[in-house]
C-alpha cells in the first residue's frame, strides 16, 4: 500500500510534455501509478454492468493504440494477441465484434501479468513509432484523443475501484492517507450576477490549439436570459439539511421518474452515506469517514441534484450559463472568480447531452466516440479530484444517464 496520493485536484498547465513521446510516456505512466496500490483480485473484479475491471480498463487503452495508431500506420508492428480484438473493444461497431458490457469480469484469462505484458509491448511499439518525426506529425490527433481517452479511464478506474471496495463490508483502503485539499473560505456573497446576453460557448478550434472532444465544438452563440449561479458547491452540511426537512420523501420535489428511483431503490442519502445512530460516514477511498460537513456533496444523481435544486427555491445551471459564468469569472485577475469549478465534483447542469449547433462527429470508427450517445443523458461540468493531469477546460462536456450516482458528481445551484 502507498501513501502517494495518486488523486489530487489538477488544472489543464499540470501536463505541459515537451514531446508527443513524452506526453504517451507521462499519460501511460500515471495509469500505472493508479494500479500500483492493488492487488491481481482488486484488478479482476467488476462490481456493477455500469463499472469495468481495472484490468479491463489497464487492457482496452492499450488496445486503443494498438488499433487506432500501430496496426495502420506501423509497418513492423506485430499484433500482440489477435484476440484482444474483440475482448478489449468497447462500443467501436466499426471495429467488430466485442465482448459483452456486464460480462467483463468474468475475463479471468488474460491474467493481469499478461495485460501487464501486452501493455509494455505496446507501450514500446508506439515510443520506436512516435520516435520519428514524420510518424509522430502524422498521427498526433489521433495520439492526442488517446491519451484524453486513457485519462478518462484513469478517472473511470478510480469511480469503479470505489464502488468495488465499497461492496466489502470490512470497507478496505485503497490509499492511506486521505486527500487534504486547501479549506474552502465561503465569500461573503453566496450568489454571483451575469447580465446574459448574447454570449459564445464552445470549443474554437480556429483560435485554440488546445485540445477538445468533438462534442465540445463549433464555438456557438447562445442569448441568456439574466441569472445568478452559486459561488461554491453545496456542502454536506447543506445536503443534510434537505435530508432533515423530508427531501427523500417529499414526491413534489422530483421529477417522477427521480421519485420512482427513490422508492424502487429505497434512495434516503447520496451514495456511500452511512447514518449510524445519528451520526453519518462516508465511505471514500481511503475507507470509512466521518462525514467531513464542509466538503461539496458527492456521488449525487441528476435526479437528486434536481430535487435539491427546487427544494433550496433555485435551479441547476443550464451548461451556456455554467460555461458563460466560469469563463468570465476566471478572466484575467478577477477577484470574484467562482469558487470549486474545477478539482472537486463534476457539476450536473439542466442541459441535455445533445450535439452543439453545427456539430459533425469525426469519421471512422474514432467518430463514435461522442455523437452516438447524444439521447437520454444530461451534461456535467467542470472536474472532480479524481480527474487526471492534464484534464481540465472550461468547454469540456461529461455526460451521464440521470440517475448514475458513482462518478463523483455535485451541485452547483443557479437562479
Amino acid at each position: 500500500m502507498t501513501s502517494q496520493a495518486p488523486l489530487r485536484a489538477l488544472d489543464q498547465t499540470a501536463l505541459k510534455p515537451q514531446s508527443l513521446a513524452e506526453q504517451f510516456s507521462q499519460v501511460r505512466a500515471h495509469t500505472d501509478t493508479l494500479v500500483a496500490p492493488l492487488s491481481p483480485e482488486d484488478c479482476q473484479v467488476q462490481s456493477m454492468a455500469d463499472a469495468s475491471p481495472i484490468k479491463w480498463h489497464m487492457a482496452h487503452t492499450s488496445w486503443f493504440f494498438e488499433t487506432f495508431i500501430l496496426e495502420p500506420y506501423a509497418d513492423t508492428y506485430r499484433v500482440f494477441d489477435p484476440a484482444f480484438k474483440m475482448l478489449f473493444n468497447s462500443y467501436y461497431n466499426g471495429i467488430g465484434d466485442k465482448h459483452p458490457r456486464p460480462e467483463r469480469g468474468l475475463l479471468s484469462r488474460p491474467s493481469l501479468d499478461r495485460v501487464h505484458q501486452y501493455r509494455a509491448h505496446v507501450d514500446a511499439a508506439m515510443l520506436e513509432f512516435l520516435a520519428i518525426p514524420s510518424h509522430a506529425a502524422a498521427v498526433h490527433s489521433l495520439v492526442t484523443l488517446g491519451l484524453n481517452h486513457e485519462q478518462q479511464h484513469q478517472e473511470l478506474m478510480l469511480t469503479d475501484l470505489k464502488h468495488m471496495l465499497s461492496m466489502n463490508p470490512c470497507s478496505p483502503v485503497y490509499l492511506e492517507t486521505p486527500i487534504t485539499g486547501s479549506p474552502t473560505v465561503r465569500s461573503a456573497s453566496s450568489w454571483s450576477s451575469f447580465a446574459g446576453g448574447l454570449v459564445e460557448i464552445g470549443h474554437d478550434a480556429r483560435h485554440n490549439g488546445q485540445f477538445a472532444f468533438d462534442n465540445e465544438s463549433p464555438r456557438h452563440q447562445v442569448f441568456l436570459r439574466p441569472y445568478q449561479i452559486a459561488n461554491h458547491l453545496v456542502s454536506n452540511r447543506e445536503y443534510l439539511a434537505f435530508i432533515a426537512d423530508g427531501g427523500y420523501t417529499r414526491h413534489e420535489l422530483w421529477l417522477s421518474e427521480g421519485w420512482d428511483r427513490v422508492r424502487n431503490d429505497h434512495w434516503c442519502a447520496p451514495m456511500y452515506w452511512r447514518e449510524d445512530h445519528g451520526a453519518w460516514t462516508e465511505f471514500t477511498l481511503h475507507g470509512t469517514q466521518a462525514l467531513d460537513l464542509e466538503a461539496p456533496v458527492c456521488h449525487v444523481s441528476f435526479f437528486e441534484a434536481d430535487a435539491y435544486a427546487r427544494w433550496a427555491d433555485a435551479r441547476l445551471p443550464t451548461e451556456a450559463e455554467w460555461e458563460h459564468a466560469v469563463s468570465v469569472s476566471h478572466a484575467g485577475t478577477n477577484s470574484s472568480a467562482l469558487a470549486q469549478c474545477f478539482g472537486e465534483r463534476w457539476q450536473w447542469t439542466a442541459s441535455a447531452y445533445l450535439g452543439h449547433p453545427g456539430f459533425t462527429p469525426a469519421t471512422g470508427a474514432v467518430g463514435e466516440y461522442n455523437g452516438k450517445f447524444m439521447c437520454n443523458q444530461f451534461v456535467l461540468r467542470g472536474s472532480s479530484s479524481a480527474t487526471s493531469p492534464g484534464h481540465t477546460r472550461v468547454t469540456y462536456r461529461n455526460f451521464f444517464q440521470p440517475e448514475k450516482r458513482w462518478q463523483f458528481s455535485g451541485i452547483r445551484l443557479a437562479k
